[in-house]
């Protein structure tokens, strides 16, 4: 793996991966990590067109692993994708001092990059902010850092991303707000910073507006899509790229949903991947949450099929 310190590094579309388990009494809440089926999804979602992948992130149930699973998550990935993509690992750790342990971990097995949110347990200022990326770059990878105020209830708003900007090895923010004009007012505060769509439902306004990644969950459903989503949109085929992104912005709403995870893992179900279930703290959907999912996925498989039949 490559792990240079440039924007381009953590550009394209980067899938954050689902984690898939097995039945196993013995482990944590009767649920192994099958690790062989994350091996080959990593593949899949490269060879179907994806840049590559991000272990470890909510998405990948981090939260829920011991630190021996964490560690095996990353290291699986890194080697299933090779040469033939990135890997951008997520450290995301309640202080400073654990984040930057998950990322020199990351360092020393090979992987490309890391994600990284700010504290994720404590509402932390501006200077504890500052402090927690310095500490996460000083492992010598590349940073996206992680805006997501929604669950951190931390906000990475233009102008406090224009100051961690400064910190040598901060190349890229994944921008999960939601707030689509924060993408220009970020290219303008911070220029040397790239921009990547974190919130699937608003990829497409994103990339419009400048971003040039998208760090997604569907592409776990929909990768081959995804990827010519991404290049439609940022070759500025703005028709063409309506016509693919309208019957699937339904099912990338989930995205940005309480039951994303379940959503995605059911999602891709539907599409005759593997999902299975979640650990604890997450449970199955309710009845109605799976009839949302259902039906909104229904209605873009139905659509990507006739687009197909076209």
């Amino acid at each position: 793996m490559s792990g240079e310190n440039t924007i381009e590094t953590l550009d394209g579309v980067i899938v954050a991966t689902a984690l898939p388990y097995r039945d196993d009494p013995s482990a944590p809440a009767g649920l192994a990590v099958d690790y062989d089926r994350f091996a080959e999804h990593c593949r899949w979602l490269v060879d179907n067109g994806c840049r590559g992948v991000g272990p470890n992130g909510s998405l990948g149930e981090y939260s829920s692993l011991t630190d021996e699973e964490r560690r095996r998550v990353a290291k699986t990935a890194i080697e299933a994708i090779g040469d033939d993509g990135v890997v951008v690992v997520g450290v995301h750790g309640p202080g400073a001092h654990q984040a930057k342990h998950w990322a020199e971990l990351a360092a020393e097995d090979g992987a490309d990059g890391v994600l990284c949110l700010p504290p994720t347990m404590y509402r932390a200022n501006r200077g504890e902010i500052i402090a927690h990326f310095e500490a996460v770059a000083s492992a010598g990878l590349p940073v996206m850092a992680y805006n997501n105020p929604i669950d951190t209830k931390v906000d990475l708003t233009p102008d406090l991303l224009a100051e961690i900007a400064q910190i040598d090895g901060i190349v890229a923010v994944k921008e999960f707000s939601g707030d689509v004009r924060r993408v220009l007012e970020i290219k303008e505060r911070a220029p040397g910073l790239a921009v990547v769509a974190g919130a699937d439902d608003v990829t497409l306004e994103a990339l419009l507006m400048g971003a040039t990644g998208w760090f997604a969950g569907f592409p776990n459903v929909f990768p081959a899509e995804s990827a010519e989503l991404f290049e439609l949109a940022t070759a500025g085929k703005l028709e063409e790229a309506r016509a693919l992104y309208e019957p699937l912005v339904a099912a990338f709403r989930w995205d940005s949903r309480t039951e994303f995870v379940q959503a995605i893992k059911l999602g891709m179900e539907m599409v005759g991947r593997y999902g299975g279930p979640c650990r604890p703290p997450r449970g199955p959907l309710t009845e109605a949450h799976r009839a949302g999912v259902t039906a909104d996925m229904e209605r873009a498989i139905a659509a990507l099929r006739q687009r197909e039949a076209a």
